[in-house]
């Protein structure tokens, strides 16, 4: 097992990280920038090294600056958490170069499955459907057109370097197909400096469901069930749980084997998420590989009773599973709720500020990820998200009925601040949520009767 962590990023995830780590009885080094000084983190680690001003270009972006932290600390691991540097394989090529140990695949699987259009086709290869499109980059407006009209409207524009929801767009109209394209390219560009995008099919009411995997480098590779993502604003996901309800047990099995088995061609070592599109008769289609920790990895521990970061450290250490698929047991049902510090009565406009007063829910089963404390003052420079409640329910109608209540309890309050919670138990009280018919339109259809 490694002996020091340094953790590369901020917020929640940097917290969560390192009681993991303090648990396994690993030394931890926090690293901040200049808005962060006060994190819970930074009083958290055995060590916090500052890295550079609030631009995330100049501090969690650095790598030159985070290698530097390491060296200076002895660092012998790197964990990224996941957003920042977690999925660029430079970085993870960097680490392997200097000695230290990347917590997440090498960097040549990064490669592969990071460039979306490349994974699409190696996913071919495994036999996994995908959605009418193509598996290379689109390089002029014209191509694009072309493609569309073959395929058919509507049609979406990806990213190839994009991920987490960010750098996509729907087209319904060959009269808005150039500008989409290029407004996309442009993005992607800005956003992660690779400005390639491809084309597909888009798929309206879909479900998102995810299968979590874990893979060690000699060959053995579990899959953990699956994650409904499916409650989204603007392909930001805000609602979570699992296991993925509404879907029949075979089909769910059959999504689980397909994962497993397409990222034992790719060579995956690690945590990796799959990602599906399931249509109103239930066929599934490939999306793409999330290689890094999810946002959403918590459900999957309430259900499997497995600590992810704890199996990504005993992975990245060179140890194997240790278990086999028949040992995974999912168990209950576990709901996630993203608070994030946005004004649903404003258009989900920033809602910055000062915390004066912060109390979490609490209860049986109740679990919160947060970096929060009365006094933080969050930052107008990184993501928004505050706090993940997550409860567990010995089925799902219990756990719905716990995650109400949860965030019912939970205050967060200060001059300016205002969070998403109020709407999210406006979307848990939604009769199609309930019921588990939603679909990616559920957002869209309680904030203004129709897809938004």
């Amino acid at each position: 097992m490694v002996d020091t962590v340094l953790i590369a990023n901020r917020g929640e995830i940097a917290l969560r990280i390192a009681r993991t780590c303090r648990r396994l009885g690993l030394r931890t080094v926090a690293v901040y920038s200049t808005a962060d000084r006060d994190s819970g983190v930074v009083r958290f680690a055995d060590e916090a090294v500052h890295i550079g001003p609030p631009a995330p270009k100049r501090s969690y972006l650095s790598i030159p600056a985070i290698i530097e932290a390491a060296r200076r600390t002895g660092a012998d691991a790197i964990h990224p958490g996941y957003g920042f540097l977690s999925e660029n394989p430079d970085f993870a090529e960097v680490c392997e170069d200097e000695g230290l140990v990347f917590v997440g695949p090498p960097a040549q699987v990064m490669h592969r499955l990071g460039d979306k259009a490349m994974a699409r086709a190696l996913m071919v290869d495994a036999g996994l459907p995908l959605l009418p499109g193509v598996t290379s980059a689109v390089e002029q407006a014209a191509d694009a057109e072309e493609l569309a009209d073959d395929i058919g409207y509507p049609v979406i524009i990806k990213a190839v370097a994009g991920g987490g929801g960010r750098g996509m767009r729907v087209v319904r109209d060959r009269a808005d197909l150039a500008a989409a394209y290029h407004q996309t390219r442009a993005g992607a560009q800005a956003v992660f400096g690779d400005g390639r995008v491809y084309v597909e099919r888009y798929l309206e009411s879909a479900r998102h469901v995810e299968v979590q995997v874990l893979a060690d480098r000699y060959g053995d590779a579990v899959h953990l069930g699956a994650r409904d993502c499916s409650v989204q604003r603007r392909h930001q996901k805000l609602v979570e749980e699992s296991p993925a309800p509404g879907l029949a047990p075979g089909g769910l099995a059959e999504l689980g084997e397909a994962a497993v088995k397409a990222a034992r061609m790719a060579g995956y070592v690690g945590a990796g998420t799959f990602e599906f599109l399931v249509d109103a008769h239930g066929r599934y289609y490939f999306m793409e590989v999330n290689c890094r920790l999810q946002v959403e990895h918590p459900v999957t521990e309430l259900v499997t009773g497995l600590d992810l970061v704890a199996e990504q450290l005993r992975i990245a250490s060179g140890e194997q599973l240790g278990y086999a698929q028949r040992d995974i047991t999912v168990r209950g049902c576990a709901i996630e709720c993203r608070v994030n510090a946005e004004d649903p009565a404003r258009g989900f406009a920033p809602a910055a500020g000062q915390v004066t007063e912060f109390i979490p829910p609490g209860g049986p089963f109740v679990r919160v990820d947060t970096h929060l404390t009365s006094g933080y003052r969050i930052p107008a420079d990184y993501d928004s998200l505050l706090a993940k409640v997550v409860v567990w329910g010995g089925d799902r109608e219990t756990a719905i009925a716990s995650m109400r209540a949860a965030l019912s309890e939970l205050v967060v309050r200060g001059p300016g601040v205002a969070t998403t919670a109020p709407f999210l138990r406006e979307l848990l009280a939604d009769s199609r949520f309930a019921a588990a018919t939603h679909d990616t339109s559920l957002v869209g259809t309680v904030l203004f009767g129709s897809a938004a």
